[in-house]
C-alpha cells in the first residue's frame, strides 16, 4: 500500500475543498454574517494545514494501483465531509458535530437527506455551502482533481483507478485517450447543462434560489432553500426541473458523443431506452392511481412525473408529500430508489445497466436450466459482455444486497417503526433524501438518534461510492503491502 501517494493525493483533495470554502467565506463577510465568516475561516484554516502536511509526505514511489484508488477515495471522501461539517457546526447553526456530519455527507453524497428542520433561519454563506457540496459532490471531488492537476497527465493508468473509484458505473473508461482532457470534457458538460437550468430557472426564480436549485439539481441531490421544498415554485420553475433531473440522470457519455456528431451511437444506448422507458410507465401508473387527490388528469400526471424523475434520479426533491398518497403509488416509488439512475451519471441506486444485465443473466439461467448445454453470451447495446462484467455484476448486487439486509438490521435498533426505518435505509443507501412516514418528503431525519445517523451517513458514502472504496477501508488485507 503505497501510503505517502495517498496522502499526498488526499491533500491535493482538501486544498480543492478550501479553495472552494472561499466563495461562501467572502458571502459571509459581505453580508456581515459573523458566526458563519469566523466558522468559515477557521475550517479553511484549518484545512490548508492538514493539507500542507499531507503534500509534504515524500512518495518514493509514484505508482498506484486499483486498491489503493479505491483506498484513496474512500479516505477523501470521509475527509471532505468531516472538514466540510466544520462551517455549520463552528457557525451554531448546526451545534451537534454528529448533525453536521450527517448533513454535509449528504451534502457530498448527493443525497439531500436532512436534519435541519428551518433551513430558511440558516445564513446565506450556509445555504450556499450546503447547496454547493451537492454540486461539487454530484461528479466527484477526484474527478475534479484529476482534471486540473498533473497527476492526470500522460497516458498511466493510474489516474484511471482513481476515475474508476469514484465515478458510478459498471465499467469506466476514457473518452479520450488522455485521462486528463477526459475528466475536463466531463466536466465542462457538467458546467454546461448546470449553467443552461440556471439560465432558465432564472425567468422564474431569484438569482439565488436559481443557483442553489441548479446545484442542487445538477447533482441530483434534494436540498432545498425553501422549508416546503420545491411547492414554493411556480409549475415552470418545477417543469424545468423534472427535465434536468431526467438530464442529469443520463451517462454523460451520450452527451460526448452527440457533440462529437455521433447521434447515432448515442441513441443506441439501451440504458437510456430502458430507464426513459420506466419512467413513462411509472409516471403513468402513478398519476392514475392519484388521481383522485388532484382532480384532472394533467396536474395528477405532472405531479406524478416530477416525483418519479426525482426518485429515479435519486434527486429526492418533492412538490407535494407522497406520503399521503395511496399504498400502490408508494410501493412503487420505493422500488424506483432501488433501481436509480443511469451509470455515468450524478445518480445513485444500483444503476439501470445493472438492473439490465441482472436480468439477463436471471433469463439465461433460468434458459441453462431448461437446456444445459446451451452457451449464451450476455449483450448490451449490441456488445457481447465478457464474464468478468457479468461477475462483476453478480457480485456486486450480492454485496449490495447482504450489506443493506445489515443496516437494517442495525438501524431497527433504534426502536422506529419498520415502515420507516426500511425507507430510510433505502432512501440513504441509494441516495434518494426522503422516504416514508418519519422520513417522508416535508419531514427530516432528526427522529434517529446519534448512532442512527451515523450509520446513515456510513451508508450514505457507501451508496455514493459503490461500496467497495468504502468497504475496503474496513478490511485489514487492503493495508497490507
Amino acid at each position: 500500500m503505497n501510503i505517502a501517494m495517498i496522502c499526498r493525493i488526499l491533500g491535493l483533495a482538501l486544498g480543492v475543498e478550501a479553495a472552494f470554502m472561499t466563495p461562501p467565506f467572502i458571502i459571509a463577510l459581505v453580508r456581515g454574517e459573523h458566526s458563519a465568516a469566523v466558522a468559515f475561516a477557521a475550517a479553511i484554516t484549518a484545512i490548508l494545514v492538514c493539507a500542507v502536511l499531507l503534500r509534504r509526505v515524500k512518495a518514493r514511489r509514484q505508482k498506484y494501483y486499483a486498491g489503493e484508488g479505491f483506498v484513496t477515495v474512500g479516505l477523501s471522501w470521509v475527509l471532505l465531509s468531516v472538514f466540510g461539517a466544520l462551517p455549520l457546526c463552528l457557525s451554531g447553526a448546526v451545534p451537534s458535530f454528529v448533525d453536521a456530519f450527517f448533513e454535509t455527507v449528504s451534502g457530498f453524497t448527493t443525497t439531500g437527506a436532512s436534519v435541519i428542520a428551518d433551513v430558511e433561519a440558516l445564513p446565506m454563506s450556509l445555504l450556499y455551502w450546503r447547496s454547493f457540496t451537492i454540486w461539487l459532490g454530484g461528479m466527484g471531488v477526484l474527478v475534479f482533481v484529476l482534471a486540473v492537476s498533473p497527476i492526470a497527465n500522460g497516458d498511466s493508468g493510474d489516474a484511471l483507478h482513481l476515475l474508476r473509484a469514484e465515478s458510478p458505473g459498471v465499467n469506466v473508461g476514457k473518452l479520450v485517450p488522455r485521462m486528463r482532457r477526459s475528466t475536463t470534457i466531463l466536466y465542462l458538460i457538467y458546467i454546461g447543462l448546470t449553467v443552461l437550468m440556471f439560465v432558465l430557472l432564472l425567468f422564474d426564480m431569484p438569482c439565488f434560489d436559481a443557483l442553489t436549485t441548479a446545484f442542487a439539481t445538477a447533482g441530483t441531490g434534494g436540498f432545498s432553500i425553501r422549508n416546503i421544498g420545491m411547492s414554493a415554485y411556480s409549475p415552470y420553475s418545477q417543469t424545468v426541473m423534472t427535465v434536468f433531473m431526467v438530464l442529469f440522470s443520463m451517462n454523460f457519455t451520450i452527451y460526448y458523443l452527440v457533440l462529437i456528431g455521433k447521434l447515432r451511437q448515442a441513441l443506441r444506448s439501451e440504458e437510456m431506452w430502458v430507464f426513459l422507458g420506466i419512467l413513462a410507465v411509472a409516471s403513468l401508473f402513478v398519476a392514475v392511481n392519484i388521481l383522485p387527490i388532484f382532480g384532472s388528469f394533467g396536474e395528477a400526471f405532472r405531479h406524478a412525473i416530477f416525483t418519479a424523475a426525482s426518485i429515479m434520479s435519486t434527486s429526492g426533491f418533492s412538490i407535494s408529500d407522497f406520503n399521503l398518497w395511496p399504498w400502490a403509488s408508494k410501493t412503487l416509488l420505493l422500488m424506483l430508489m432501488f433501481i436509480g439512475a443511469c451509470a455515468g451519471s450524478t445518480g445513485g441506486g444500483i444503476k439501470i445497466v445493472r438492473v439490465i444485465i441482472g436480468a439477463k443473466l436471471a433469463r439465461r439461467g433460468v434458459q441453462r436450466a431448461i437446456h444445459p448445454q446451451q452457451i449464451k453470451c450476455i449483450h448490451a447495446d449490441g456488445e457481447p459482455l465478457d464474464e468478468d462484467t457479468c461477475s462483476s455484476v453478480s457480485a456486486f448486487l450480492l454485496v449490495y444486497a447482504l450489506l443493506f439486509a445489515a443496516l437494517v438490521l442495525l438501524l431497527a435498533l433504534d426502536g422506529l417503526d419498520f415502515i420507516t426505518t426500511f425507507s430510510a435505509a433505502a432512501s440513504c443507501f441509494n441516495n434518494i433524501g426522503p422516504g416514508l412516514e418519519l422520513v417522508g418528503p416535508m419531514s427530516n431525519y432528526m427522529c434517529f438518534s446519534s448512532f442512527g445517523k451515523l450509520l446513515l451517513s456510513f451508508a450514505m458514502l457507501f451508496g455514493r461510492l459503490e461500496l467497495y472504496p468504502m468497504l475496503l477501508l474496513f478490511i485489514p488485507a487492503a493495508w497490507r503491502k
